[in-house]
């Protein structure tokens, strides 16, 4: 492999690893990570990227509990060797620009390896942006 930036290094197998951090709950930090590898960002959308993820919600044990939960909106949390957020389940600025629009194609909104990526209903998230408060300390 050829030497390069450590935010972009590509596992041998080809294609990225990301997090996606499945938003259960706001107020009281509930979430899940769920790990995807072999993702190629060039050809991967948005909209495929959540429809990956809803299947293993639907097919995997592990996230039973998220089966009930209307996630609808992806959003940036942070990429690696980046600075991270005080916010410890979702970054609450750049709400213009940090948004993923089904559309695109991972690499056009900025998706590198290691990159995290938040998924959740975006009416709780305006709820909870316009009172942040958290219920579990």
């Amino acid at each position: 492999m050829a030497p390069s930036d450590a935010s972009t290094t590509v596992p041998d197998e080809g294609g990225i690893v990301i997090t996606v951090r499945l938003i259960k709950s706001f107020e009281y930090r509930n979430f899940k990570n769920v790990i995807l590898k072999h993702i190629h960002p060039e050809s991967m959308t948005a909209g495929q990227l959540k429809e990956m993820v809803q299947q293993k919600i639907r097919t995997e044990s592990g996230y039973k509990p998220y089966l009930k939960n209307q996630f609808d909106s992806l959003k940036l949390y942070m990429k690696a060797h980046g600075a991270k957020t005080s916010n410890l389940i979702i970054n609450l600025d750049h709400d213009e620009d940090w948004f993923f629009d089904d559309s695109k194609t991972l690499a056009e909104l900025g998706v590198e390896h290691e990159t995290e990526i938040s998924y959740f209903n975006r009416a709780e998230y305006d709820a909870y942006k316009a009172h942040p408060d958290t219920k579990w300390e």
